[in-house]
């Protein structure tokens, strides 16, 4: 038989638990596992917490992400579409404009050592891609690839 006896918990423990509000309950359940638990792995006690944490990390600097920049885009059946307000037409010579199959990169705008990376809402083709500029808004469209090919990965045991 298991020896209930040698147990930590008499009848004076659990008149405590019982008599702990909520609150005072998670207090007390976060410092024992505070205890337990290495530094590092502190935040896995409140994800919410370590969430947070890990978005201010990865989130770009608000000066030099794409909120300075107010890109906006959006997809149709055969195009991806990219526009970024400008305010004057002379940062047009300065800038420039790179993109891969999954991203836009757009350089030296607003200032010559700024460079903001955009994320496609879709795969494009690497060629065909086209910019406009009218009424103070540069436009780009990058053709979709449609026709995904798909492989199929052996589980091996």
């Amino acid at each position: 038989m298991f020896p209930w006896n040698l147990l930590p918990f008499d009848r004076n423990t659990q008149k405590k638990f019982l008599e702990m509000k909520p609150d005072e309950i998670e207090n007390y359940v976060q410092q024992m596992m505070g205890k337990m638990l290495q530094p590092d792995m502190k935040g896995m006690l409140k994800p919410e917490e370590w969430l947070k944490g890990m978005q201010q990390q990865n989130s770009p600097d608000p000066v030099k992400g794409t909120a300075r920049l107010n890109a906006e885009m959006f997809e149709t059946h055969d195009f991806v579409f990219v526009r970024v307000p400008l305010k004057d037409e002379a940062l047009l010579k300065q800038m420039k404009l790179l993109y891969t199959s999954n991203q836009v990169i757009i350089e030296h705008i607003p200032d010559m050592s700024d460079k903001h990376t955009l994320v496609l809402p879709a795969t494009v083709k690497r060629k065909g891609a086209a910019a406009n500029f009218r009424d103070g808004v540069l436009e780009l469209r990058l053709h979709k690839i449609v026709d995904m090919q798909y492989a199929e990965i052996d589980i091996s045991k």
